[in-house]
């Protein structure tokens, strides 16, 4: 068979993991063809191929990003988009397709497969909240950066008597918040899932400086969301071509809040692509690996219109509507474990001293 690849969205380590598993099983195994789409959708609208044999994935297993590159082109919003892709699939001779990409790049694909193209997608989103499997690859390399970078602004939080404001992913789904809020003992954890009042927070760190404990560190999720009583702090930001806001500096407009309502010295840190970069983690690797794997299975099974998935420990086969129907959200399971180990935000809030 002849079988096209791309990647999409935002790039994140174990992408080159996946194209590596695909094109050594398709090559060994099945004796089948590639042809690499240059970053992503874009690459298909405009016929932008490399050739994916042995020697391109040569190399590649740690390697962080993508040897494909990768874009936010949305082919469905462009005119003739969809058909400029079926097109140039055509042009290619390609067999089927394999989509790597998060809900929005699978959103493309299952309408190509509406439309008749042979697809198979990969879950990929270091969010790690994509609906239909337990965990997306490049999510666990982010929380050890994340839970790394806690670990370090400890000791310097400590020193000055500061909180330190650690701002990580997470637009809709607050997972790495707090996996590497609880792996990194922080003291308080905000995720999207859950709206928060800057007030509670600021009583909650005064608290803590009135019992002896003169430092504080808070990690937030990029999209972690104000309550009612502070939206008026919230700022319109750029969209991309699939509507999402282009997020980052909340920690920067909660640091100077906090600061203001504590008078304690609130410093930031903000991860932003630092998270995506550098090599995988080995469980990373693995996981992409496995996916690769599937999803060629899947190709030659001619089980298209759906997306590989973990499910407890084995790769299965989900319709891609069902992945990109909704967001896989923090559970509640997840917020009592972060809830057992943080303080109880205070039931009545302290007159603040002038």
């Amino acid at each position: 068979m002849k079988i096209g690849i791309l990647t999409g969205g935002g790039d994140c380590p174990g992408l080159n993991a996946v194209i590596r598993a695909v094109v050594r099983k398709g090559y060994f195994h099945y004796g089948d063809q590639f042809v690499g789409f240059l970053e992503g959708w874009r690459g298909v609208l405009e016929n932008k191929t490399m050739t994916l044999d042995l020697s391109a994935v040569g190399g590649i297993l740690p390697r962080g990003g993508t040897i494909l590159r990768t874009s936010r082109t949305n082919p469905a919003k462009r005119e003739n988009g969809l058909d400029t892709c079926i097109a140039t699939l055509k042009k290619n001779s390609l067999d089927a397709l394999i989509a790597i990409g998060g809900d929005d790049t699978l959103s493309v694909a299952k309408k190509l497969h509406d439309k008749g193209v042979s697809v198979v997608g990969v879950p990929k989103t270091i969010d790690n909240d994509l609906a239909g499997t337990d965990y997306t690859f490049g999510f666990d390399t982010a929380v050890q950066i994340a839970t790394e970078a806690i670990d370090r602004v400890h000791t310097t939080a400590e020193a000055h008597n500061r909180v330190m404001i650690v701002e990580v992913m997470g637009r809709d789904a607050g997972w790495i918040a707090i996996h590497s809020g609880i792996a990194g003992g922080a003291d308080v954890i905000l995720i999207p899932e859950q709206p928060f009042d800057i007030d509670d927070i600021a009583e909650t760190i005064r608290q803590r400086h009135a019992r002896g404990r003169y430092f504080s560190i808070i990690v937030v999720a990029e999209g972690a969301r104000f309550s009612s009583n502070n939206q008026s702090l919230i700022a319109d930001a750029p969209k991309d071509e699939f509507g999402h806001s282009r997020l980052g500096g909340v920690a920067t407009t909660l640091a100077q809040e906090v600061e203001k309502r504590t008078g304690i010295e609130t410093r930031t840190v903000i991860l932003g692509h630092v998270q995506r970069g550098g090599s995988p983690s080995a469980f990373d690797r693995v996981l992409a690996t496995r996916y690769g794997l599937g999803a060629i299975e899947m190709v030659h099974r001619g089980e298209f219109g759906r997306m590989a998935a973990l499910r407890g420990n084995k790769i299965v086969s989900v319709p891609i509507a069902d992945a990109i129907a909704k967001n896989r959200t923090v559970d509640q399971e997840m917020m009592n474990v972060a809830e057992g180990i943080l303080e109880k935000l205070p039931v009545e809030r302290q007159p603040q001293s002038a």
